[in-house]
């Protein structure tokens, strides 16, 4: 059988080789076609290949009666609608890792420009300016380095770094002190990378938590003269504030190849002559356009010649008698995870997932990857799905059991989830309700009823005449209305925990006042 594969944006040539050597398919290259042309054509094909100019939407994909799966040669898939494509039974897999050493590469360039002004000077020159003394730079060696998230990217970066002899400390959600120190840098948490870095680069996906990570709060945190480098993602770091702490003294200077708004041109940073700028050029070089086209040119292939592809994004479907008796728990599962994750800060260690009921006779790994799923997006985001869930798991070095028992347990079936770092567990259980849905029914050995959606406000606190009061006084004085709340307690006088939930997220300060109140000592926002 012969599969015809369409390439809508321009790729390597090279890069498509392993395609071009296949005797069972046949590639159309259209780079031209509008998208109405894209519409009236999609048909015909059982694969597609872009990069991120071809918008792959909803109603491309129900046009779309032969396509089997749409390859993405490049890191993010912003462009493609996975859902809609999930829900056709299409597979989509993308280009990880193709790019990496292209981005840390560029990382380290821009490092090195940076610290010896080398651009100013040469637009000096340019302008027949030889004006040395304005151009005096800093040395790498001896410098501390920050890195704020140390996946593939950040740790080239770090190991370079390290080349240059420079001392690097680095925070990520899912880095140890061990693991720090098997690197040969230094753990710490954000506020220590603010604190101690020469320069800060920052190498995070762009979600919720890191967006503005480096904004006025931080900048007032780091040392004098610090500089910043971002070829991450646009967003982590607040333009405005970046441009107020350059102006002000406090930062030396940055080296900026990711903005919030693309294509960039109109911001006040790029008059600072402190600042030096590329075009997003991080993974722009020929080996890594070759890589990412090969990478996505070998998936394709392997499924259609019955392998496994390596980096699908989303999950093949699943036999249809199967999928009508676990797709109801998926909802509760993924929200588990999510739930779970925000009750610690710490690293993850390890993660048990048990199962109790009539649901144990079935095949339940795809409840298993919408836990781990749920757990890693709060710091992966949209990288992580359920295919990849248990690999990403295990590559950040988290050790993942399963149980199952048909004893029902008080429910018909029961999913409990805990987690294990060096603080302690944490554990929390759900089940489906005939005509409620999901609930969370207990938070480590507290016994609640809850459901896993919207914003919830976690609280420990001492079983103490008035706490409940002070509590809703405050939250009243916010304006923060209580829309359901649950307390339970281990014994009179002891622990107990408290669970809200609000109409409204609150933030940082209104959880400070809280924790302020006195016999409440521990307060944590979850937004489901």
């Amino acid at each position: 059988m012969t599969y015809h594969i369409l390439i809508s944006d321009p790729l390597n040539e090279d890069g498509i080789q392993p395609l071009r050597a296949a005797s069972n398919v046949n590639i159309m290259f259209q780079t031209e076609w509008t998208t109405e042309e894209l519409l009236k054509n999609i048909h015909k094909f059982d694969a597609l290949i872009v990069r991120s100019q071809t918008q792959v939407t909803r109603n491309l994909i129900e046009r779309a009666t032969k396509l089997k799966i749409i390859g993405r040669a490049g890191v993010g898939v912003d462009n493609i609608d996975v859902d809609a494509a999930t829900e056709k039974g299409i597979i989509v897999v993308n280009a990880p890792n193709g790019n990496t050493n292209s981005a840390a590469e560029h990382t380290v360039a821009m490092l090195m420009a940076l610290s010896r002004k080398i651009p100013q000077a040469y637009l000096a020159l340019k302008q027949k300016k030889w004006e040395r003394k304005h151009y005096i730079g800093v040395e790498l060696k001896g410098k501390v380095l920050g890195v704020i998230g140390l996946g593939r990217i950040g740790r080239e970066v770090a190991y370079r770094a390290r080349g240059q002899r420079m001392n690097v400390i680095a925070y990520d959600p899912f880095l140890t002190k061990e693991k720090a120190e098997k690197m040969g840098i230094e753990y710490g948490t954000v506020d220590d990378v603010l604190k101690v870095a020469d320069f800060i680069t920052v190498h995070t996906p762009l979600l919720k938590e890191t967006k503005h990570l480096l904004n006025r709060e931080a900048f007032e945190k780091v040392k004098k003269g610090v500089q910043i480098i971002n070829c991450a993602r646009g967003g982590i770091v607040d333009e405005d504030a970046l441009y107020e702490a350059i102006v002000s003294g406090k930062v030396a200077g940055a080296a900026l190849d990711v903005f919030e708004e693309e294509p960039f041109s109109n911001h006040p940073l790029l008059d600072l002559p402190e600042v030096i700028a590329t075009p997003h050029l991080g993974a722009s070089t020929i080996e890594a356009q070759e890589n990412v086209a090969i990478d996505v040119s070998q998936d394709i292939l392997r499924f259609f010649n019955g392998g496994t592809v390596r980096n699908p994004v989303n999950m093949p479907s699943l036999d249809s008698e199967l999928l009508q008796k676990i797709e109801p728990y998926y909802l509760l599962a993924e929200k588990l995870g999510e739930f779970l994750i925000y009750l610690t800060d710490d690293v993850v260690e390890e993660i048990t997932i048990s199962y109790a009921g009539e649901l144990t006779n079935q095949e339940l790994s795809p409840l298993s990857r919408k836990i781990i799923k749920g757990m890693l997006k709060r710091h992966l985001g949209t990288h992580v799905n359920e295919v990849n869930a248990l690999f990403l798991a295990e590559k950040k070095g988290i050790q993942i059991h399963e149980n199952k028992t048909n004893k029902k347990k008080g429910f018909s079936n029961l999913i409990t989830v805990s987690l294990k770092t060096k603080s302690g567990v944490r554990t929390v259980a759900g089940t489906l309700l005939s005509g409620l849905g999901p609930r969370i029914v207990r938070v480590d050995y507290y016994r609640v009823d809850i459901t896993p959606a919207g914003h919830i406000i976690v609280m420990h606190h001492t079983d103490q005449p008035g706490v409940i009061g002070r509590m809703g006084s405050l939250l009243a004085k916010h304006e923060i209305n209580i829309a359901t709340m649950q307390v339970d307690r281990s014994d009179m006088g002891g622990d107990a925990i408290m669970m809200l939930t609000v109409d409204r997220h609150i933030g940082n300060n209104i959880m400070e006042e809280l924790l302020s109140l006195g016999d409440i000592h521990f307060v944590r926002t979850i937004d489901l």
